[in-house]
């Protein structure tokens, strides 16, 4: 048997994030099986919610399931409509190995987990990360490219068919259920209604148009006067998250706007928030 020892976190998203009364289900069967849920937040704009868990190999499995079983009788897709693109109910479920577990090992929960998905809830799963079954199959923005409208065309290509599953759920879509490192998710507020702005510091950041390396970016509408720039960080070390603010501070200042506030999804490792106090302490002394 796998992993009975170790430790492991699941970092669900969730396409809900103004529906409180869900987010609140989701988070207590998450614990109900097992897991430890030590962050939650919910965003009405992006309308998404991501909840992070941890727990045993058994646990987050068994919090995992649940959690989708949530998602499919509260969520319906059909009317769903947000910033945030999403595929699924339950959108988004990467497994990440804490302490002495593995990827490999992570990678073995994600399958465990799609498996028991499909089996007992009927909802299909396209595998991502580490746990991808192809190379073009690893980045999360190539895996929901085209959203749950699309879906159901984009799956009966060979390429893109479900690892698990063979049609999308009606008003639950699929999840992208995978395995990776710890990551950040951080977001820089704009205090202007340009998304034009917002989407061209995206690209001039993100790894996938020529910027930093294992930087992920989107430009996003906020309120008719705020726009976002809303990055992963798949690499806590590769990238400080310092630099990642300053960048798109300059950026602004040069278009002749400002930095509303910037935020955090999530948790961060205590190295992460160490170094970005460090690297403020020395530009204001």
């Amino acid at each position: 048997m796998c992993c009975l020892t170790m430790l492991f976190e699941i970092v669900p998203n969730i396409s809900e994030g103004r529906d409180i009364g869900t987010v609140d289900a989701a988070v207590a069967a998450t614990e109900a099986a097992g897991a430890r849920v030590i962050h939650r937040t919910s965003d009405a704009v992006h309308h998404r919610s991501v909840i992070t868990a941890a727990g045993s190999a058994s646990q987050v499995v068994a919090a995992a399931v649940a959690l989708a079983r949530v998602t499919l009788e509260r969520i319906d897709l059909r009317q769903h409509r947000g910033e945030h693109p999403r595929i699924g109910a339950l959108d988004v479920l990467p497994f990440v190995p804490l302490g002495d577990a593995t990827l490999d090992d992570a990678v073995t929960l994600a399958h465990r987990a799609a498996a028991r998905i499909w089996r007992e809830l009927g909802i299909p799963v396209l595998l991502y990360g580490a746990a991808a079954s192809a190379p073009h199959r690893a980045n999360l923005a190539d895996v929901r490219r085209g959203e749950f409208e699309g879906l159901a065309e984009r799956t009966r290509d060979p390429l893109w068919a479900f690892d698990y599953g063979e049609e999308p759920h009606p008003s639950a879509g699929a999840i992208a259920v995978g395995a990776r490192p710890f990551l950040l998710a951080f977001n820089v507020d704009l205090n202007s209604p340009d998304l034009a702005l917002a989407r061209s510091i995206a690209r001039s950041l993100r790894e996938r148009d020529g910027g930093l390396r294992t930087l992920k970016a989107l430009g996003i509408r906020l309120t008719p006067d705020v726009v976002q720039v809303s990055f992963n960080l798949t690499d806590v070390d590769a990238v400080p998250l310092y630099r990642v603010r300053e960048l798109v501070r300059l950026a602004a200042e040069r278009q002749g706007v400002s930095v509303r506030r910037s935020e955090l999804i999530g948790l961060a490792p205590r190295r992460t928030v160490v170094r970005t106090a460090r690297a403020y302490q020395a530009a204001g002394a």
